[in-house]
């Protein structure tokens, strides 16, 4: 459970926005839509797979 803490004199938009970097970098909701259907491990790893190529492509190009 995520708890944000209002500090005296901080703006409320300021906490919103705290709250909702925490919220995406715990992942509650990939994690939650994640666990919906179930996926075949030979599809996770397929998947890994193709996102690392695909990542190692853009530092390539971003070296040359």
């Amino acid at each position: 459970m995520l708890k944000i803490i209002v500090k005296e004199g901080e703006n409320i938009e300021r906490a919103l926005k705290r709250y909702k970097r925490k919220h995406r970098n715990i992942k509650v909701m990939q994690n939650l839509r994640d666990g919906q259907f179930f996926t075949k491990p030979s599809v996770k790893r397929r998947r890994e797979i193709q996102k690392a190529s695909y990542i190692q492509s853009l530092r390539d190009q971003e070296d040359i």
